[in-house]
């Protein structure tokens, strides 16, 4: 079995290659459902799609079928794309095994758009180019076959307009799914798979972007998709159509010679009527459709709608199975297996890439600092917020004073910022959550790997979310303040504050790594810093606290940030100069009930249960430290295992 290859004669003006004909042998796939436990109901297994035979040549072919028929399952089992979980039968190209890394040699456009909305056309293109086309080919060679793509998808005019996001309005729909298209088409594959190319199209843009597909097809690729509800112009354009109904076939062969198919198993299509409409009438048991007693058709009720459904179904599959097409079909698939392997040796999620880890890191953390860059509201903005916030708290702290109420507005902003930072990094949860689908797509399709995404992602966002900020807060609001006006010190403190970032931001991502969901993520990630800053020794004095609890506070973020900039603060600090040593009471009042001040910032440590030695403080440090390298090994590991097959 041989695809084409990626090269220059690929698109230097030579003679295209015919594409790959694939064929699919007793396909049926089912998953689990429910939870297979003993104290609860046993899991039961749903079949989704049920013995499916058939060939695809090269053209283009269209899978059709109700909602909930299987279209897009069946249509990931031929891209490889499927869970194998559930999975048996064979797929085929040129008659034999999928190559392991079929799924990174084939071209799939999914049905979202995946493509970043901040860069331009011609960037995008670029990007797949520099990751999916071997280094052997030259930089020059390269820009050709992208500027050469840009042409035959015929998006010249917008090539250097930017996509566009849900905050800027870029190119138009047609043109967005010609370039989720082109980002495929990039590799020059044998076989495009699309999923449902016309969702959220108009009928005109649809119309156009089927003309390009079947251009495609007419030069020998093969282009298999699935559709719902197609208008007539762009049915005409289909070359074979596979109709399923809850995941068993109907109808397999050339979509022209359908309607003469349900014709002679008694559904004929009224003149003038939409054969895709059609199709999805019969399939839906449509009451015009069913053939009903003259009672029924008056008023059918659900049970006799139900029943007549079940009986078309089982006769629209058993008047395939004996029709004169599936018979020839069956004989010609029996033909291609003949002396064939039924399984492939190689593993089936292999995936494979063209270019070297360096390589994938120097554009994939390109492309990434290039979207925060055109993404202020995610960057600049939030360098904003924090000059603000600073300028408004060390307002409110102006130059705290050497006496009893400057420890406590001390303590106050210490512990402030460090809750901000923490709650700061809440943020961070969408990180792995919002691009999860373009993360997915291009891993799977060998653009790069996992720990390039994981290294790429977290540099981003630590260098410009997290340090950036916290060196501008603590810049602006320190000497705002009046804290401990050494050089060491401060630094100190930018460290600290830094450091409590990273460790609140490596927690953040480590609950939500595995999450879809957004708001779910946030629920936990603020509970768990709720808990954590109730252990953080200001609500409640640490050494109090029963033992049977003290355990806690070790794993509390904002306790070790806070004791270590407490410990930074306080020492060497005098907060009773100028007092005189004998203290004059008034009359009547007991020298018991006195209290005696807190002269020195030691002193208060001590009453707090810090330990203020060179250890006691760097203690701190280690411990946020190790806290931010546990928390990225277990983000990494639910990156590694969440699930990318379908």
């Amino acid at each position: 079995m041989e695809l084409r290859q990626n090269g220059p004669s690929a698109h230097q003006g030579g003679p295209q290659r015919p594409g790959a004909v694939v064929s699919f042998h007793n396909i049926h796939y089912k998953v689990k459902q429910g939870f297979n436990c003993p104290c609860w109901r046993k899991a039961t297994t749903k079949d989704i799609l049920i013995d499916l035979n058939g060939l695809m040549k090269p053209g283009l072919n269209a899978i059709m079928g109700a909602t909930g028929s299987g279209k897009s399952s069946f249509l990931d089992v031929l891209a490889a794309r499927k869970d194998p979980a559930g999975l048996s039968g064979e797929v085929l190209i040129d008659g034999a095994p999928q190559p392991a890394d079929f799924k990174c040699r084939s071209g799939y456009v999914v049905q979202d758009d995946v493509v970043m909305g901040t860069l331009t056309v011609r960037e995008n293109f670029r990007f797949s180019a520099a990751l999916r086309l071997p280094s052997s080919i030259s930089e020059q060679d390269k820009e050709e076959k992208v500027n050469k793509l840009i042409k035959e998808l015929g998006l010249t005019k917008v090539a250097d307009s930017r996509v566009g996001t849900q905050l800027f309005r870029g190119i138009s729909g047609g043109e967005r799914k010609r370039t989720n298209i082109g980002m495929e088409l990039i590799i020059d594959p044998s076989v495009l798979f699309l999923d449902e190319p016309t969702t959220g199209l108009d009928a005109n843009t649809a119309c156009s972007v089927l003309l390009l597909l079947k251009k495609m097809g007419n030069a020998g690729r093969n282009i298999i998709m699935s559709i719902h509800q197609p208008r007539y112009s762009i049915y005409s354009l289909f070359d074979s159509l596979t109709l399923l109904l809850n995941g068993q076939q109907v109808y397999h062969g050339q979509a022209q010679s359908a309607l003469e198919y349900f014709s002679e198993i008694g559904y004929s299509c009224e003149p003038h009527n939409n054969p895709a409409d059609f199709f999805l009438d019969v399939l839906n048991g449509n009451p015009t459709t069913m053939d009903l007693s003259s009672k029924d058709k008056e008023d059918p009720d659900s049970e006799s709608l139900s029943n007549s459904r079940q009986g078309i179904e089982e006769k629209l599959v058993e008047e395939y199975r004996n029709c004169s097409s599936y018979i020839q079909t069956k004989a010609e698939l029996e033909r291609i297996m003949c002396g064939k392997p039924t399984k492939s040796s190689t593993p089936f999620r292999t995936i494979t890439y063209a270019n070297s880890f360096s390589t994938q890191f120097r554009w994939v953390l390109k492309r990434t600092f290039r979207n925060l860059v055109l993404n202020p509201q995610t960057s600049v903005a939030q360098v904003l917020v924090t000059i603000v916030l600073a300028l408004i708290i060390g307002a409110i702290f102006f130059n705290v004073q050497m006496d009893e109420s400057g420890i406590q507005n001390r303590t106050g902003t210490l512990f402030f910022v460090i809750i901000n930072q923490c709650f700061s990094s809440v943020s961070a949860a969408e990180l792995f959550i919002t691009g999860r689908k373009l993360f997915i797509h291009e891993y799977i399709s060998g653009y790069y790997r996992l720990s390039v995404f994981f290294l790429t992602k977290l540099l981003s966002d630590i260098i410009t979310l997290r340090t950036i900020p916290s060196i501008v807060y603590s810049c602006v609001a320190y000497y705002m303040i009046g804290l401990k006006n050494t050089p060491g010190a401060f630094f100190t403190y930018m460290f600290t504050v830094a450091l409590t970032a990273y460790a609140a931001t490596a927690m953040t991502l480590a609950i939500s790594a595995d999450q879809s969901v957004v708001a779910i993520a946030n629920i936990f990630i603020t509970i768990s810093f709720v808990f954590m800053m109730i252990f953080a020794g200001l609500l409640v004095n640490l050494p109090s606290i029963p033992n049977w609890m003290a355990w806690l506070k070790y794993l509390s973020i904002p306790r070790y940030g806070f004791a270590a900039l407490q410990i930074n603060e306080f020492v060497g600090l005098n907060f009773c100069g100028g007092l005189n040593s004998t203290i004059v009471l008034p009359e009547g009042v007991q020298a018991s009930f006195t209290p005696a001040p807190i002269c020195t910032g030691e002193t208060f440590l001590e009453k707090q249960g810090i330990e203020y030695s060179t250890w006691g403080l760097w203690q701190n440090h280690v411990a946020l430290g190790s806290l931010t390298v546990c928390f990225l090994v277990i983000t990494y590991l639910k990156l590694h295992f969440i699930k990318k097959f379908t």
